[in-house]
């Protein structure tokens, strides 16, 4: 069975085939409960796709108070799509505050730019912090 990391790249997966291919999100998560990555943990690879996307709004509002110089739409995809997910994530409960973290740094260093951890990161760690 995988573990949850694998999960998480399962739901990231799912959520780029919707954003970028524009793929109807019940065939996106078809495709990724058919991937081994997603294999025991369907029902949170369901929960992290449709919390995210049902939540687009909310973990923008969030976000894009801590963007420094950069607008939402100028994130590159992946980005954008892992400081969603894992906002989600952090606002929903259930997920430590470190693990949600570090999980989307992982997922960034992984599917992003050599950049792309230490920004995930910086942001993520502000999340819920005062900010001016």
């Amino acid at each position: 069975m995988a573990g949850r990391r694998e999960a998480r790249e399962a739901a990231l997966q799912a959520l780029f085939a919707i954003d970028v291919g524009r793929r109807d999100p019940g065939e996106a998560l078809t495709e990724a409960f058919e991937t081994p990555s997603a294999h025991g943990h369907e029902q949170f690879v369901k929960q992290l796709v449709m919390g995210t996307l049902e939540h687009v709004q909310q973990s923008d509002d969030v976000i894009v108070p801590l963007l420094k110089d950069w607008t939402i739409e100028r994130l590159p995809t992946i980005d954008r799509l892992i400081l969603r997910m894992a906002v989600y994530e952090l606002t929903a409960g259930g997920t430590p505050r470190a693990v949600a973290i570090n999980e989307a740094v992982e997922l960034a260093k992984k599917y992003s730019t050599a950049d792309s951890g230490r920004f995930v990161n910086g942001v993520l760690s502000r999340v819920g912090q005062p900010h001016a």
